[in-house]
């Protein structure tokens, strides 16, 4: 097809998203589709945009929480973040020994789905000296489950008869990726969507630890480590909400805004996900995240349900 109209097209299903005519599953499924069909015209810029757009729908969503049911949301998932992201780890480096699989790429996957999917692989990676094929391939695994996690915790959610606290905890600590979190508790309700928010971004700041822990797994020196100084932002959000500073229309268009923009975002990851690229992963690093992805995400459910 044209390359002008492969264009249009890209650009209408941008639109699409900003109007809220589609939801959070329906946009990763059209960016997705769309690569199958077209090539990105916008590849490039589609990695940048993802990365400021996520961070900028987030800081938004801020401005419909209050700090005192965050602070409480924060310290209630407190224990199970702890617990979750230690016993992952050593699971991680378990199961990647057994699988005789690199142990930069087992950490990297593990990294991604102990603390924060591609936030942690990115922050992590120069820590470690990972080489830009490992990155790819762990990245590609961390997407590809995101994208499942998108459909199947929802529904999941529902059958089980979850309240909004217990799968916004839920999906906040067994989802790797801020973006398919915040999209699938989007589709669960306003309560799931601020208590998976508030989680995940307090999960986030574990990202410091775990990059010095990486530091002596790995013996490097001197690497710069990656603090995600936008939860700064994110928590001013909520102090400028809770001060009833802005009138209660100008937050209310904010955050709705916000969840707009997590849907484009959703579209744009949708279509970086590449089948060729997951076809290079092989076998033993899929093995190796799913069975730490099944693992998150039953102890978590397990662990909320009793």
């Amino acid at each position: 097809m044209n390359y002008f109209f492969q264009k249009i097209i890209f650009i209408f299903l941008i639109a699409v998203a900003l109007f809220g005519f589609i939801n959070s599953p329906v946009a990763l499924l059209l960016g997705f589709g769309y690569t199958l069909f077209f090539n990105n015209p916008y590849k490039t810029y589609s990695h940048i945009a993802i990365h400021y757009f996520l961070k900028t729908a987030v800081v938004g969503l801020g401005f419909g929480m209050l700090i005192t049911e965050t602070l409480k949301t924060s310290i209630a998932g407190l224990s199970l973040t702890f617990y979750s992201i230690v016993v992952t780890i050593t699971l991680g480096l378990f199961f990647t020994r057994i699988l005789k699989l690199d142990l930069k790429l087992g950490h990297l996957i593990t990294s991604g789905t102990a603390i924060c999917g591609g936030s942690a692989i990115a922050a992590i990676s120069p820590v470690i000296k990972a080489k830009s094929k490992t990155i790819s391939i762990a990245l590609g695994i961390v997407f590809l489950l995101n994208s499942v996690a998108l459909f199947v915790f929802p529904a999941i959610g529902h059958f089980l008869d979850l309240t909004q606290e217990e799968f916004g905890l839920w999906c906040a600590i067994a989802i790797h990726d801020t973006s398919s979190v915040v999209g699938a508790a989007l589709e669960y309700g306003d309560d799931a969507l601020r208590i998976a928010t508030t989680v995940k971004l307090s999960r986030t700041l574990w990202i410091i630890p775990l990059s010095i822990f990486s530091m002596f797994l790995f013996k490097t020196k001197g690497e710069k480590i990656k603090i995600p100084y936008f939860i700064v932002l994110f928590l001013l959000a909520i102090i400028i909400n809770s001060s009833h500073i802005l009138p209660e229309w100008t937050t209310t268009l904010i955050v709705t805004v916000a969840k707009r923009l997590l849907i484009i975002t959703l579209f744009l990851v949708g279509t970086t996900i590449s089948i060729k690229d997951l076809k290079s992963t092989g076998l033993k690093p899929m093995i190796l995240a799913l069975i730490l992805w099944v693992f998150i995400s039953i102890f978590t459910l397990l662990y909320l349900l009793n």
